[in-house]
């Protein structure tokens, strides 16, 4: 039996001798930890990523609770700064022809869908949701860029007119873009929410100044990460995070933004918001005092998919032409 124990023993023990390729592979040397490179959230700014001229940030938390980041905190400057980079632009991008618009907008949905899973991470810890909600929310973000981009070279045919009238001119009515345009995000849909009201103003021709949702505003950075990857000329869009009830007075009381979106701010803020608007009389899309935003539902396609919403920051031009000139 001692004597069956033993060979056994030898039998498991490698030769001494034996070539390499014989033998286990010896473990290879435990590699080293990885520090983990971390990402700088900064604001987004005449096609640059600017920090806060404040030097300032705050701490952005998942819907647990869980620290996620320190966002840029941007001042009033900031505001200015982004105003003044979309009044820059604002030229250029109407003249482009509406078809130029829709490509250079699906290419941002081209982008997006590259970043799907980066997108679904940050969706799902900002709200709270499952990996499949937040998944269908990406998606249908994505789509619905899409679904706006290809209303570029078709709202004018909805809403432009040749007019009768009883003389020999013709008569045309052409809806133009209104300008340089504040949007307040929606506070509670980071992303789908978010799309849905950027979207609108920049399919006919406008620039926008975007103020994030405060809590949420990780996937917006990540989007202008998109944008600036993207044929949208800088400018084009602006993306400030921060405190709104610091930045939302300062755009809307701004005399070079021509239009506000007031659906992202707060109740308790909106009679004075419109009302810093109405000084300069800026052209003003609310949210329905019987929504609540907290609980629309952006998955809702025939909600939240609407060409009147484009139509809101569009001003409609009346042309006399002479018949035979």
């Amino acid at each position: 039996m001692a004597r069956s124990t033993a060979m056994s023993a030898r039998t498991r023990a490698p030769a001494k001798n034996a070539p390499s390729g014989a033998s286990a592979s010896p473990a290879s040397p435990a590699s080293p930890a990885r520090i983990e490179v971390r990402k700088t959230y900064k604001l987004y700014i005449g096609g640059a990523f600017p920090r806060s001229e404040s030097g300032r940030s705050y701490l952005v938390s998942a819907a647990d609770g869980t620290p996620l980041a320190n966002a840029c905190r941007a001042s009033r400057k900031d505001v200015r700064d982004a105003v003044r980079s979309a009044r820059q632009a604002v030229d250029g991008w109407a003249a482009k022809t509406a078809m130029n618009r829709g490509q250079v907008l699906y290419r941002v949905a081209e982008l997006m869908e590259g970043r799907r899973d980066q997108f679904s991470a940050e969706v799902a810890a900002a709200e709270g949701l499952r990996d499949a909600r937040a998944r269908e929310a990406v998606d249908r973000a994505i789509d619905r860029w899409v679904w706006y981009a290809g209303w570029a070279d078709k709202i004018a045919q909805i809403l432009g007119s040749s007019n009768p009238v009883a003389a020999p001119y013709f008569n045309f009515t052409i809806p133009e873009p209104t300008g340089v345009v504040g949007v307040v995000a929606p506070e509670t849909s980071s992303l789908l929410g978010l799309v849905s009201r950027l979207a609108p103003p920049l399919v006919s021709g406008n620039a926008v100044v975007l103020i994030t949702s405060e809590t949420r505003p990780l996937p917006a950075v990540t989007l202008s990460e998109v944008l600036a990857t993207s044929d949208v000329p800088g400018g084009v869009v602006n993306i400030l995070t921060g405190r709104k009830a610091e930045l939302v007075p300062v755009l809307a009381g701004h005399v070079d933004v021509d239009a506000l979106d007031t659906w992202g701010v707060p109740d308790a803020m909106r009679l004075d918001i419109e009302l810093l608007a109405a000084d300069d009389i800026k052209r003003l899309s609310r949210r329905p005092t019987t929504v609540d935003e907290a609980r629309f539902d952006w998955l809702d396609d025939r909600a939240a998919e609407r060409p009147e919403w484009i139509a809101a920051f569009l001003e409609m031009k009346t042309v006399w032409h002479p018949i035979g000139v």
